[in-house]
């Protein structure tokens, strides 16, 4: 991957309220610090006053990735519409985001089988915050 191709998901660029089924509501902004640095920031609650965390997707040496807490992902595809990232160190699920209009997208988690516990998915709405009036 290069910086070019990382144009491709300045679409994601914004604040975005997250829901899903039997989730509470989150609140996270995307960046980009520079044309290879993705950084989000999660907030504490709607009001964005107070960062919580931030987790930073970096391009170098032709893989763009990132994660928290010593696991590390890296995308291993990216279009137009979409970015999928798949687990690199110390990470066993995979998740993709999704552009479904220009403010709203999809996160998908998923998660492979393991011992007893099958395979999984969890799907959050993402939307552009705040919400504009319709």
């Amino acid at each position: 991957m290069t910086p070019a191709d990382l144009q491709k998901l300045r679409w994601i660029e914004g604040t975005w309220r997250g829901t899903g089924v039997n989730q509470p509501a989150f609140f996270e902004r995307y960046r980009f610090e520079s044309d290879s640095v993705l950084a989000v920031d999660g907030f504490a609650d709607e009001k964005l006053t107070k960062v919580i965390d931030t987790t930073r997707f970096e391009l170098k040496d032709g893989e763009f990735g990132g994660g928290s807490e010593g696991s590390r992902y890296a995308a291993s595809t990216l279009d137009d519409n979409s970015i999928l990232f798949v687990p690199v160190i110390k990470a066993r699920n995979s998740f993709i985001w999704k552009r479904e209009t220009k403010d709203s997208w999809t996160a998908i988690i998923r998660w492979p089988a393991m011992g007893a516990k099958p395979a999984g998915e969890r799907v959050y709405n993402m939307e552009r915050w705040p919400l504009k009036p319709q």
